[in-house]
């Protein structure tokens, strides 16, 4: 059983498919995993909570593929199960499996883990940027255990040209390669606003500010609202970029880029983007859209 579940943004795929190969993905927060033989090789796996959800950061685009798998005891023959995962702090979604078997020639490497059941399969179609999905499972029996595949497709190429945020803003200038480069801080008390005419499609790329004493990747959070209701939570990761630097300021390094999309309907929409980490409130964000929708701006 698959469920297809097809993202916005898809329009900016390539028709060229899988061009990369198949990559395993660790959740960010899963502590308990299992080892499960499969044609003779050892597969990981992990569990799906029924509380605190597992996190998963990916980058598309590309197809993510859910396997999960029932963990059996003895006592057990058939089960039910539900699983629920959010895209981006959006919509949760609700997928059903119903009369589940055990495996007959698949075993849990560790005998303690229980019999698997058959593999059933939630399939996601991701748009490029990055991406934070959660997963829980919905009942108290059985236990789920999931691995996750992820296949990058190769997106289509497009020319961008840079939005300019509505004020007040604070911009700062970037150099990269010898090349300056516009951006603008945000904070919670300034949030970043864009005011744009869709249809068409954002591309936000953002950086935190790493002061000397930051080591190490650095996770932060980013709130998307229009009209004060939430669209979209994103949570980033990144660390400092050994190729850019700061055109006037030397106490302060720039993060690596990481960027996400907005899909814009028709009309005129004005977006707010506003950091959660009161530790990492200030970011810098540069805005672009698609050259070809620039005469919806005229």
């Amino acid at each position: 059983m698959k469920i297809h579940i097809l993202l916005i943004l898809v329009v900016i795929i390539g028709s060229s498919c899988l061009l990369f190969p198949q990559k395993s993905l660790q959740p960010l927060n899963s502590a308990n995993k299992f080892s499960v033989i499969e044609s003779g090789k050892t597969k990981i796996y992990y569990d799906i909570p029924q509380k605190e959800a597992s996190i998963l950061a990916v980058k598309g685009p590309g197809k993510l593929s859910i396997r999960t798998r029932a963990r059996f005891n003895n006592g057990s023959n058939r089960f039910d199960y539900t699983v629920y995962y959010t895209i981006d702090g959006g919509k949760s979604v609700q997928v059903n499996f119903t009369n589940v078997e055990k495996e007959r020639e698949i075993k849990f490497e560790n005998i303690s883990d229980g019999i698997p059941g058959l593999s059933k399969e939630i399939i996601v179609q991701l748009g490029p940027g990055q991406h934070t999905l959660k997963f829980r499972r919905g009942n108290d029996k059985p236990e789920i255990a999931a691995r996750y595949l992820f296949t990058k497709y190769r997106a289509k190429k497009l020319k961008w040209v840079m939005l300019s945020p509505a004020p007040p803003n604070e911009p700062v200038d970037l150099v990269t390669k010898e090349n300056v480069v516009h951006y603008y801080r945000f904070s919670q008390k300034k949030p970043l606003k864009i005011n744009i005419i869709g249809p068409t499609i954002v591309r936000v790329l953002t950086r935190f500010e790493n002061h000397f004493n930051m080591k190490g990747r650095i996770d932060y959070r980013l709130q998307l609202k229009e009209n004060g209701s939430v669209i979209h939570t994103y949570l980033l990761s990144s660390t400092y970029s050994d190729v850019t630097t700061y055109k006037h300021e030397d106490k302060l390094i720039p993060g690596k880029a990481t960027e996400f999309y907005i899909e814009v309907p028709a009309g005129r929409h004005t977006y707010t983007i506003i950091p959660m980490d009161k530790d990492k409130n200030k970011i810098l964000a540069r805005v672009l859209f698609p050259k070809k929708d620039v005469k919806l701006e005229d």
